[in-house]
């Protein structure tokens, strides 16, 4: 081995950690471009480069994203969350009605379908309570991460890293441990010796300074929807409508709740500022802005109905400054989509993006950290965590919502017809799923491939359904971090941290050395992806231990906790960025509320994983 070589997979590391911290490339591209560069330089063979994409548990982890998409395509999910969140009276019963659900769903369903489908109806609640959103939203997204740590399919970390360990062949020299040792195996439940106490723990947290640290802030966009800057309906006069005749405060347009009548739009006249006396007239297209719900009522109004694209035009939004000019395109839906961190669109701007062309959507707001963005639409250069306020054809979330483009927060008016006949079969599966996990009758992806292939035969959901469910994008990334991380073996690497980590904290004891992984696993994942940190942190976290003779087990739990418990940034989990253009959050608004709770479930986390797993 040439002494560059580890020099060179080094200066790569940081290279990868600093550009994903930027935000300006999605993760997957990123660390393919690292694993072509180590490829280049002969660092890696060719079959070392794409082992991951045929690891076992990358493959486990696609099978439970079809196992996801079949609960949602159900409606078994929803029917759950409006059951459970139910009429809360105050902000305190809405935070415990919501959190605890959610820890013990998440325990066995995907995070991130879970927080999709729950924010709807929390959206809801919160209108109906006069509860700010940013009180339920970060609750939401904190509370399906700690119940994640608690099983092995929790969360897609636990699955890659219970696979690492089960692959890793290594004798601890002058010790009986080695890492074949049946006892050093991830089952169903082997975590929840840790995470059990760590979800319940921050539960508590949560329900005790929720109050206090969460801001108190509107949803940005539904706040401009009632400043009439919000949804804007397009409906046409038909030609025997009872208001033809009449004037607009004779029709009763004139003062509607939540709306107002923006302008008249005739075949050779556009009224902007339209008076009360105006005479509508047969064909007219009457511009409505302000509220949804107010909008959905509007068209039950006999005599109005959506106006077609022929008769009105095209809305310009990405390239034009003036929204003046617009024209707004009838019969669509107002969909609230955030950018995803492994979205195509990330480092784009809205005019180079071709929404338009890609998706048959409009841009017509962009959120960030809960602010306007100054200065020209067309010209705004998109981020993870952005939150779109797009005018989309129906079926949008069916077509676009897990392309890996969006997290999609909301189709508003009416969702996809769902196969609610089908939810108890989902239900059933998914129990399957967790007993053959539970008593180890197959193995993991063996299992997973079951359940998965259950959902499609009973018509839990289609095909073309449980491939969109995929995210392949995450696959990706998880793909090319095995790459990577063999890498750092191949080079030394890993060894060489290992020693370094050692050096500083052996003064310190195990205990020293066990949140010294912690915390670095932390700070990878707060710039990085979870599942990055967490193959990449795995040889160094075994380095230590085969190097100092403990017991591997306490290292490993610990990567695996620290990769997912990152609270105190909004990237440090993808539900995270989920949740920050809906409830209005800035950056420090994570920090100050998620910092805490980082630290609490990490000092839980290196003090019981010695005691669980046999001490060092």
């Amino acid at each position: 081995m040439a002494n560059w070589e580890p020099i060179l997979t080094g200066i790569m590391l940081v290279l990868m950690v600093g550009t994903m911290a930027m935000g300006r490339f999605a993760p997957d591209i990123i660390m393919m471009g690292v694993l072509l560069v180590l490829l280049v330089f002969g660092i890696l063979e060719p079959q070392e480069a794409v082992q991951g994409f045929a690891n076992q548990g990358v493959i486990t982890v696609a099978m439970l994203y079809i196992v996801a998409a079949a609960m949602k395509e159900t409606g078994a999910m929803s029917r759950i969350t409006a059951v459970l969140i139910g009429r809360p009276k105050d902000e305190r019963s809405a935070q415990i009605r919501l959190t605890l659900p959610v820890a013990v769903m998440s325990a066995f369903i995907n995070n991130t379908p879970i927080v999709a489908m729950f924010l709807p109806t929390l959206a809801g609640v919160a209108r109906r309570c006069r509860i700010a959103p940013s009180k339920l939203f970060m609750p939401l997204s904190f509370a399906s991460i700690l119940g994640g740590v608690c099983t092995l399919i929790g969360t897609s970390t636990n699955v890659i890293t219970s696979k690492l360990l089960s692959d890793a062949q290594v004798t601890v020299d002058g010790g009986p441990v080695t890492l074949d040792n049946p006892a050093l195996k991830f089952g169903m439940f082997t975590l929840a010796k840790v995470g059990l106490p760590i979800a319940i723990f921050g539960v508590a947290y949560i329900l005790i300074f929720g109050r206090k640290l969460l801001p108190d802030r509107a949803n940005p966009i539904e706040d401009a929807e009632t400043r009439g800057q919000g949804y804007h309906a397009a409906l046409k006069v038909s030609p025997h409508s009872p208001i033809v005749g009449k004037t607009v405060e004779e029709a009763n347009l004139r003062n509607l709740p939540g709306l107002f009548l923006s302008r008249i739009e005739r075949v050779d006249d556009s009224m902007v500022a339209v008076s009360p006396k105006e005479i509508i007239h047969e064909g007219d297209v009457l511009i409505f802005v302000g509220q949804l719900e107010s909008v959905v009522e509007l068209q039950q109004i006999k005599g109005l109905v959506p106006a077609t694209t022929e008769t009105h035009g095209h809305r310009e939004s990405e390239v034009e400054e003036s929204e003046a000019d617009d024209h707004y395109r009838p019969n669509l839906r107002i969909v609230e989509a955030v950018v995803s961190n492994n979205s195509s669109l990330v480092g784009m701007t809205i005019r180079q993006s071709g929404i338009r062309t890609r998706y048959g959507a409009v841009v017509v707001a962009v959120r960030r950290q809960g602010q306007q963005i100054p200065g020209k639409l067309g010209e705004i250069r998109l981020r993870p965590g952005d939150t779109l306020l797009l005018e989309a054809p129906p079926g949008f979330s069916d077509r676009f919502g897990a392309t890996g483009d969006f997290y999609l927060v909301n189709e508003r008016i009416t969702p996809a017809a769902l196969r609610h006949d089908r939810a108890w079969a989902a239900i059933a599966i998914l129990a399957l799923l967790v007993v053959l996990l539970s008593f180890s009758v197959f193995e993991p992806m063996t299992a997973a491939m079951l359940a998965a292939g259950l959902m499609v035969v009973t018509r839990c959901c289609t095909g073309p359904q449980a491939r969109r469910g995929v995210d392949f994008q995450i696959l990706t990334v998880i793909g090319a971090s095995f790459g990577i991380g063999q890498a750092m073996i191949n080079t030394g690497l890993a060894a060489d941290i290992s020693h370094v980590i050692v050096s500083a904290c052996s003064s310190l004891g195990p205990t020293g050395l066990l949140a010294a992984i912690y915390i670095l696993t932390t700070l990878f994942t707060a710039t990085m992806t979870n599942n990055a940190a967490a193959v990449l942190m795995f040889p160094i976290a075994i380095g230590i231990a085969l190097d100092q003779q403990y017991n591997p087990m306490p290292f490993i739990v610990a990567i695996t906790v620290a990769a997912s418990c990152e609270f105190s940034t909004p990237i440090g989990y993808q539900t995270n960025l989920m949740v920050m253009g809906p409830g209005g959050y800035r950056w420090l608004d994570y920090t100050k509320f998620g910092g805490p709770l980082t630290i609490l479930c990490g000092v839980i986390c290196v003090v019981l994983a010695p005691m669980m797993f046999g001490g060092f």
